[in-house]
């Protein structure tokens, strides 16, 4: 798995096997394409989006997400949104 992440006009941080899987992604669950996310989408390594995954993940509650959930999602092989800009909640 692959590990991508966009800032512009959403942030998402996103799990994906290539990067047109996580574009199709952040279209459905994050916002539409306005033409810019091909370039706005860019590739991060594993271990940075471990690190931002486990200190900005939050439950519904707004509770921290318990570690061994965050390395379980980091290590499974589901394409999935990590992360959402806080104002789409």
């Amino acid at each position: 798995m692959k590990f991508f992440e966009v800032h512009y006009p959403y942030y998402a941080l996103l799990k994906a096997n290539d990067k047109e899987e996580a574009m199709q992604l952040y279209t459905e669950c994050v916002a539409d394409d306005n033409g810019s996310l091909h370039k706005e989408i860019e590739e991060v390594e594993r271990d940075y989006a471990l690190a931002i995954y486990g200190r900005f993940s939050k439950t519904e509650n707004g509770e921290f997400i318990l570690i061994s959930e965050v390395i379980k999602d980091i290590k499974n092989d589901k394409s999935m949104v990590l992360l959402i800009d806080g104002c789409l909640r």
